[in-house]
């Protein structure tokens, strides 16, 4: 079959790997639908994550059950499912807690010895724990399949943020963040019911699509303007919540700088580059909580699913370029030079 694969920085191919195989009695093979790239890849694309060569690489993917190990109760050949981020075996106490990214024997899609999502199938361990089956019908509406898709990763995970966040009906949100993260975390606001959403962002694209999902403010400046931006709009107290959806110490500390006293900080943007550089002692005096993390994207699901199935919530607007899976390197380029927001992969 063929896979992405990475061997360098900035050197990504689509090549011919072994097909995946029933290895454990919980496994399932799919066979892709859907896959996309996400702005994580993008650190191991550009070096700033650490890569095996020939490591594979994708995490976010909806396929067909093609085959299911003996042990596997809940899913048959035929069953149209999601797979997020992080497969987990759901019996553990971490699972029970609703932490499935910290199960014991879990992982992540595309780490050494695994497939990745962006390829033509995947082999999935713990199936029943980790999959969530999805309607039939779904997989002949195209646009419902994308918004679907999100559900694997950017809708979850902005969500977590603003949980994280505390968001809660009434509140001023701000979120730090353009990319499809922290669009899905302004969507996630808006059905929290925050009622004024402020996004940080400078791209017209990307914050027209903030808007639709339910910005109603835009600060495109950044650093200490950004945080006298906010201030102002907020009659100097600053958001109740806060996502912050990029991961960079600038981020984090704006983070910080436009939140009001006695809020909270949702933090889902992965880490990368320079440290936090956070002083606690700022937290501390101003009574600042701060949550997040790894986004527990497989608890979030159920809740979220029948929403997006409904239309009430549609994230599809995320992904705005298509390719087959031999564009995949094409894809990985344009958003490293952000003239994609989110690519979409069609196997």
């Amino acid at each position: 079959m063929r896979a992405t694969v990475i061997h360098a920085p900035h050197d990504i191919r689509v090549q011919e790997v072994p097909d995946p195989t029933i290895q454990q009695p919980t496994d399932v093979v799919l066979r892709v639908l859907r896959a996309c790239i996400c702005g994580s890849d993008l650190w191991a694309y550009r070096g700033e994550a650490a890569r095996q060569p020939g490591q594979r690489i994708g995490h976010e993917f909806i396929g067909i059950v093609e085959e299911a190990g003996p042990e596997v109760s809940g899913f048959a050949r035929g069953d149209l499912v999601v797979a997020p981020f992080v497969w987990s075996d759901g019996t553990c106490e971490y699972c029970a807690e609703g932490l499935t990214t910290s199960c014991p024997q879990g992982g992540f899609w595309g780490s050494v010895g695994s497939d990745g999502g962006q390829g033509e199938a995947v082999r999935v361990p713990f199936a029943d724990g980790t999959l969530v089956k999805l309607p039939a019908a779904a997989a002949s509406d195209d646009r419902l399949l994308t918004a679907l898709l999100a559900l694997s990763d950017v809708l979850g995970t902005g969500h977590h943020a603003a949980i994280g966040a505390g968001v809660k009906p009434g509140s001023t949100v701000a979120v730090v963040g353009d990319g499809a993260v922290g669009l899905c975390g302004v969507m996630a606001a808006k059905r929290l019911g925050a009622e004024r959403i402020i996004a940080l962002g400078r791209h017209q694209v990307r914050t027209d699509i903030a808007r639709t999902f339910g910005a109603t403010d835009v600060v495109a400046e950044r650093g200490e303007a950004a945080v006298a931006a906010v201030r102002e709009l907020t009659g100097g107290a600053g958001a109740h919540a806060v996502i912050e959806a990029v991961g960079t110490e600038e981020s984090m500390r704006t983070a910080v700088g436009i939140t009001r006293d006695g809020g909270s900080i949702g933090y889902v943007g992965v880490p990368h580059g320079s440290g936090t550089g956070l002083d606690l002692s700022v937290m501390f005096d101003r009574n600042i909580a701060l949550r997040g993390g790894v986004a527990p994207v497989r608890t979030y699901i159920p809740e979220l699913l029948p929403d997006v199935l409904a239309g009430t919530i549609d994230p599809s607007p995320v992904f705005d370029l298509t390719i087959g899976l031999n564009e995949v390197p094409v894809g990985y380029k344009a958003m490293d030079q952000r003239t994609a927001l989110k690519v979409l992969i069609k196997p």
